[in-house]
């Protein structure tokens, strides 16, 4: 296993690093996809659960016979 010293100049490296993390463009359009997948969830959900006394109302001798 190895050991790492750990260096003084370690808080500036971090700084340096969430400074440029915080510039970058690409993690809006990753949040952008991310909520766009949260609210289509939220609505197949609440559409499921509307339909979902319907479909368990369908008995499954007529969708047999219907096939």
């Amino acid at each position: 296993m190895k050991h790492f010293i750990v260096s003084p100049f370690v808080p500036e490296k971090m700084t340096a690093l969430l400074r440029g993390l915080l510039r970058r463009d690409e993690g809006q359009s990753l949040v952008e996809y991310v909520l766009i997948i949260a609210l289509v969830s939220i609505v197949l959900v609440a559409s499921l659960n509307a339909l979902g006394a319907a479909i368990v109302a369908v008995p499954i001798a007529a969708v047999v016979a219907a096939l």
